[in-house]
């Protein structure tokens, strides 16, 4: 009986969602640091790039049997379409109220800081970027959700620049494979993390 295998010859759809993710989160918080108010521009991100396009990426890695990218990209990519939602929602007729930002919308953000803190620990065992990119995430939700509890703006606008820097730090390491893998060597380092022999 002969044995066949298949061998994997997909792209790798990381970059994408990390793209999706890190352009997405740096608009968002140039609102949260006070730039501009919610617009459409954000809210079409938050649906398709940010949102759509990391669910895509999310089903892809689980084609590739990836556990963590695929929690992490479609987890994300759902948070972009629920906040879209809780944005979009209260402005129908439907009576649908917003969510109270001291109580509900503090809440959200705070399961989804808890939800990332649990993903950062995954990270040690892959590279230093995305232990950043998943750090920077954590303390930006818990910021967000502390300035919602306390109503203080400065908080608020403290974590509009911390999540630019996340976002920032997302665009870097997809951009990071993608130049790695077509130049065939270390463009950007991702500093990956020696496994440990058991």
């Amino acid at each position: 009986m002969t044995e066949m295998k298949i061998v994997d010859t997909s792209g790798n759809p990381a970059p994408l969602g990390l793209l999706g993710f890190g352009m997405t989160t740096i608009l968002l918080n140039f609102h949260n640091a006070g730039f501009y108010p919610i617009d459409s521009m954000i809210l079409a991100m938050g649906l398709f790039y940010g949102g759509l396009g990391q669910i895509i990426v999310g089903i892809m890695e689980w084609k590739k049997g990836n556990t963590f990218a695929t929690t992490a990209f479609t987890s994300y990519g759902l948070f972009w379409l629920t906040l879209v939602g809780l944005i979009l929602l209260p402005k129908t007729d439907l009576g649908i109220v917003a969510p109270e930002k001291d109580m509900s919308m503090a809440l959200y953000l705070l399961m989804w800081g808890i939800f990332t803190l649990g993903m950062f620990k995954g990270t040690f065992h892959l590279n230093k970027a995305l232990q950043v990119v998943f750090g920077s995430l954590t303390v930006l939700f818990f910021l967000l959700a502390i300035g919602d509890m306390t109503g203080n703006e400065t908080i608020t606008r403290v974590a509009g620049w911390e999540g630019i820097l996340c976002g920032a730090s997302a665009i870097y390491a997809g951009l990071a494979q993608v130049l790695n893998e077509v130049s065939g060597k270390i463009v950007w380092p991702l500093g990956p993390v020696k496994k440990k022999a058991h």
